[in-house]
This record gives structure tokens, C-alpha cells and sequence, in this order.
């Protein structure tokens, strides 16, 4: 079983909170699962950008930390979907948050990245 490299640190909520956010892929995966439950499949195509393997190493930690439910169809292929449990979907807000954050000022970023 997959065991943390660093510590959740409980003894400080943002650090909880970041803890279970923070790689680059987790908060886009329960951004594409807010309205609707998804196949490893369509979460590949909706974020292409991510390695499959990192992906559903990130889909594992979110299943493990119980922010998103995985349910494995009894069929010939084995079918599976991901979607947010209600401890996931608490988390929307803050997601919400950081969209609204990014747009306001996407602007000075542009600038600053298309220079490189």
C-alpha cells in the first residue's frame, strides 16, 4: 500500500488542507468530477497534459483519502468510475476559490511567462 513520503501535518488545518491538494493534477481531477462521475479514460482526455500513471496515482491518494469514490462494475472488461464523495465535494468551494483567483489575475502572470 502507497504510504506518504512526507507526513500529513494535522497540527495546522491549512496544511491539512493543502496536504490533500497538493500536486499538481489532485485539485484539476476533483475540478472534471464535480458535475459528473468519469472513467479513467475521459479523465486521460480531460487532462491530457498528465501521464496516465501519475494520474491514477493521484486518482489512488484522492480514493484513499476519501475525497473520491471509485466503483469497479462487475462486467467482461471490468469497468470502473471515479466521482467526488461528499468530503470531496466540500472541498468545491476552495476549487472555486482558486479559478476565481487565477482569472483575476491571469493577466500579470501572462506577462510574466510569455517573456521566458
Amino acid at each position: 500500500m502507497y504510504k506518504r513520503k512526507i507526513p500529513v501535518d494535522l497540527s495546522c488545518p491549512l496544511r491539512l488542507t493543502i496536504s490533500l491538494i497538493d500536486s499538481k493534477w489532485k485539485s484539476c481531477i476533483l475540478d472534471e468530477l464535480r458535475h459528473k462521475s468519469m472513467r479513467p479514460s475521459e479523465l486521460h482526455k480531460a487532462l491530457p497534459e498528465a501521464t496516465p500513471r501519475v494520474l491514477d496515482m493521484q486518482l489512488k491518494e484522492l480514493v484513499d483519502d476519501g475525497l473520491v469514490t471509485k466503483t469497479i462494475y462487475p462486467e467482461l472488461p471490468p469497468r470502473s468510475e471515479y466521482a467526488l464523495s461528499t468530503l470531496g465535494m466540500s472541498l468545491i468551494p476552495i476549487i472555486d476559490a482558486m479559478l476565481e483567483w487565477g482569472e483575476q489575475h491571469q493577466d500579470i502572470f501572462e506577462k510574466k511567462y510569455h517573456e521566458q
